[in-house]
């Protein structure tokens, strides 16, 4: 069976295209899981975006979900919009997203 990390895998080839840099490396997705619907393997994706105003929302969550399907035995996927908790580069990014942001913190 297709397992979280398979996913995050193709997940970090989305990047955000205002900040040019990987979903999974801003902490953009909170979780990602992996379910058995009806014999299908599915995943199903918890993320947010840098702002709810984000102008490339419909591309970033497109982008989120073709790359989800390509991962090996993934036959659907659901990709959630969560706001909670907000996010904080300081805390979700990691240090290599950060710096490349300018935050030093």
């Amino acid at each position: 069976m297709t397992d979280k990390a398979a996913v995050l895998q193709h997940l970090d080839e989305v990047e955000d295209p205002e900040l040019e840099i990987s979903i999974v490396e801003l902490g953009l997705v909170y979780d990602v899981r992996i379910e058995d619907k009806s014999g299908q393997t599915h995943a199903e994706i918890d993320m947010t975006l840098t702002s709810p105003g984000c102008p490339a929302a419909a591309e970033i969550m497109a982008a989120t979900h073709r790359a989800a399907l390509t991962t090996e035995g993934i036959e659907s996927v659901h990709v959630n919009l969560v706001w909670s908790p907000r996010w904080d580069p300081k805390i979700h990014a990691s240090e290599d997203a950060r710096m490349d942001m300018g935050i030093w913190d």
